[in-house]
């Protein structure tokens, strides 16, 4: 490869940012102490040289409505969970991120996903910088039988790379992971800004020149995020994150960006010995073990994405011993319980000021929709008088400052899952009751929370 001048360049780590010197402060993102100085070197193939020239001359528009879709484009991988993650299969010629925490089951999941796609007849080809084909093996052996059209390679260097997608030409590829793959034309280390970005944009027109699904592997900070400049999640067609507390047996895999479909889809998955299995019935697999005749508990209602999931919401409020009464979240937002609190107060007449409250949403599971509230609500009340609600009762509503229950999106199949789990009585708000009228359970509409009272309490 030709080589270029290097020079010195600052990098924001946070969104690529690149600057001659450092700033205590991004002008791109706002954020502060993120400039890192990196070594880079310029190709002589650098935009505006020659070749770039050559390339433009040769590109041709094509008209919008002659361009055809089939269905066949994607990838159906025979894993229920992922395929509605990213919108009923990986699309030809994309790019997709997965990210998440050591351990959590990325590489997992994706061997998973050759195995099955291989056995389909698909080419497949696993590219891994981290560890050696007999580790690789091993762990998939566990996993179950491969054909002969999964191939493995273990390599780091891009050029390389390339040249074996281009020379085999499979249909899928999965790098792992991302921080490890290197450029020869940028001078910085494995893992730094300049060869994240420069390596996914390498990988990016691999994939859209040649029309191969990527997935690439991204590992994450310690916020959660993935490595590398913000700049990356905005190449790729689609981010994955998978979620899940250490101890707990599932996992969740979450879509925050998809160019091919929702934003909000989650897929369920437990680790088992054999690798990860999906849970297609998450509601009942979040309930098990629920507390009888116990206060403080309700099941809510909420939606990811257009899957309706039932969740266990446990409050226990109680006497302040001390002078300044202490509040506590698990898995919802600490500031809505405190307004919903307030809201209590204020509208109800509910003396929750000199109490402490402890509010937890069951399974690990971290839910942020407003439709929560009324749950919430409830198995507040219930708690502080100390009252065993009906243990097939199950809420949903937004909960405003003026105490009134407003109206959800996607009621309806709310209340679908709760009857198809044999719960007999559904509170929700007012508006939603018409949209709801030919369930089979028992449906009462609320207006406001002092009708959640008289109701209930």
């Amino acid at each position: 490869m030709p080589k270029g001048k290097t020079s010195t360049v600052f990098f924001c780590q946070s969104c690529g940012y690149e600057s001659s010197k450092w700033m205590g402060q991004c002008p791109g993102c706002k954020e502060w102490n993120s400039f890192v100085e990196e070594t880079v070197s310029k190709s002589a193939h650098a935009p505006g040289g020659g070749l770039q020239r050559d390339r433009l001359r040769k590109a041709a528009p094509t008209v919008l409505s002659e361009v055809a879709v089939r269905e066949e484009d994607k990838l159906v991988t025979g894993i229920g969970e992922l395929d509605r993650v990213l919108g009923g299969g990986i699309v030809q010629g994309s790019l997709t991120l997965v990210g998440g925490d050591p351990g959590i089951g990325k590489s997992t999941l994706l061997l998973q996903v050759c195995r099955n796609l291989s056995n389909q007849g698909h080419s497949v080809l696993y590219i891994s910088g981290e560890e050696s084909l007999v580790q690789i093996k091993m762990r998939a052996d566990r996993i179950g039988e491969f054909s002969s059209k999964m191939l493995l390679l273990c390599e780091t260097n891009l050029e390389e790379i390339g040249e074996v997608i281009r020379s085999r030409r499979p249909e899928a590829v999965v790098i792992d992971s991302i921080q490890t793959m290197y450029n020869e034309s940028v001078s910085a280390a494995p893992g730094a800004v300049s060869q994240v970005r420069e390596s996914t944009s390498v990988l990016l027109q691999l994939a859209k020149g040649l029309g191969v699904s990527i997935l690439i592997v991204g590992h994450v900070t310690k916020e959660g995020t993935v490595a590398g400049p913000r700049v990356l999640e905005h190449m790729v067609d689609a981010v994955l994150y998978f979620e899940g507390d250490g101890h707990a047996s599932y996992r969740i895999l979450r879509g925050v960006k998809n160019r091919f479909g929702s934003t909000n889809e989650i897929g369920v998955f437990e680790m088992r010995e054999s690798g990860l299995a999906e849970v297609p019935n998450a509601s009942e697999y979040m309930l098990n073990g629920r507390p009888e005749n116990a206060s403080g508990s309700v099941v809510a209602a909420t939606c990811e994405g257009t899957r309706p999931l039932l969740v266990e919401i446990q409050a226990l409020v109680c006497h302040s011993n001390f002078g300044i009464p202490r509040r506590q979240t698990t898995g919802t937002d600490f500031n809505r319980v405190n307004l919903l609190m307030a809201v209590l107060e204020k509208r109800s007449g509910v003396q929750l000021g000199p109490c402490d409250a402890y509010v937890n949403i069951t399974g690990g599971m971290k839910i942020l929709e407003p439709a929560m509230d009324l749950g919430i609500v409830i198995a507040i009340l219930s708690s502080f008088q100390n009252r065993v609600l009906n243990p097939k009762l199950v809420a949903f509503g937004e909960v405003g400052l003026s105490g009134e229950v407003r109206g959800v999106s996607m009621a309806k199949q709310r209340v679908a899952e709760a009857e198809k789990l044999g719960f007999d009585t559904c509170i929700l708000p007012a508006v939603c009751v018409e949209e709801c009228r030919s369930a089979r359970i028992r449906i009462l509409g609320v207006k406001t929370v002092q009708d959640v009272m008289e109701r209930l309490f």
